[in-house]
């Protein structure tokens, strides 16, 4: 009786999110996280320490009441020795904390979102087929944040920033229920989608928002969203594109509550660990791959 129990209890968490006003909820939740009134922002900081049993022993600032307001606690900097970056320089490294949720081959444009369940690339990069057309037959690693995560993005490889594109959407829980549910669930969700130029040609970052994630940030254009229209995406223009550069392990942005962070890479360019397997941890600095050519010379 669980399992039947537990798909209708499913599949109820997913209709709720489809009746939900998702992003109202989210602008409720953005602002409650950044309530300064030390009574209300040391309560909500104290549960949540509770509830995940945050380490704040990593934390560059490890007293909670310190912190101005939630927001500011959910994405404290942590000790460089925190999170140490693979000594291999070639080693194409863990952008953030969190979970595998699928790796694999780009194939005929399409990543897996789950079991038996696909979506394109094109769609997940705003529909531009130029901007996608790179990355066919490539590598991806889409890897989910949980709330007890550390929550800023760091680059997996040194890259010069070729363009950013806010694409808006919906706003789904991006957790494998959710994503076991819900088709072309990361192509739906509003998302900040970045290519960088790396020394093993282009790389694609795409910053996925969900329930309750009021904001999206980059180092150099600062919170993408909440945007203040959400009619129609926005390009870099004015945020730097072209003279951005930004060195393996550098932050090159954070969410404001968790969400998911994909990778995408050119054919023939990256070879992924075979460590990983949907539902393995990682960890920031850690190996994910290493670039195709090194990882074949070792190997003679």
């Amino acid at each position: 009786m669980t399992e039947p129990v537990r798909g209708m209890g499913a599949r109820l968490f997913v209709a709720l999110q489809h009746v939900l006003p998702q992003h109202l909820l989210s602008a409720l939740m953005y602002r409650l996280a950044r309530v300064r009134w030390r009574p209300l922002k040391d309560l909500l900081i104290a549960i949540f320490l509770r509830l995940y049993r945050i380490d704040m022993n990593e934390a560059v600032e490890p007293n909670a009441k310190a912190y101005a307001h939630f927001n500011a606690f959910f994405t404290r900097a942590l000790r460089p020795e925190a999170r140490p970056l693979d000594p291999d320089t070639l080693a194409v490294v863990c952008p953030v904390d969190g979970t595998i949720s699928q790796s694999g081959r780009i194939t005929a444009g399409r990543l897996i979102q789950a079991k038996g369940r696909v979506y394109t690339v094109e769609e997940l990069l705003g529909g531009d087929p130029e901007r996608a057309g790179a990355f066919d037959g490539g590598t991806f690693a889409t890897i989910y944040l949980a709330p007890s995560d550390y929550h800023r993005i760091h680059m997996p490889l040194g890259g010069n920033l070729v363009w950013m594109h806010h694409i808006p959407g919906r706003l789904f829980s991006v957790n494998n229920v959710t994503a076991d549910l819900v088709p072309r669930l990361f192509a739906r969700n509003e998302r900040v989608a970045c290519r960088f130029e790396t020394d093993v040609g282009a790389m694609a970052m795409v910053l996925v928002g969900a329930i309750f994630v009021g904001g999206i940030e980059t180092v150099w254009a600062g919170e993408v969203t909440p945007a203040r229209d959400r009619s129609q995406g926005s390009n870099a223009g004015s945020t730097g594109a072209g003279s951005v550069r930004l060195e393996r392990g550098a932050e090159m942005g954070r969410f404001n509550l968790g969400s998911t962070v994909i990778l995408l890479f050119e054919p023939g360019r990256v070879q992924l660990d075979e460590t990983l397997v949907p539902g393995s941890k990682v960890r920031l600095g850690q190996r994910l791959g290493r670039p195709a050519a090194a990882s074949e010379r070792v190997e003679s």
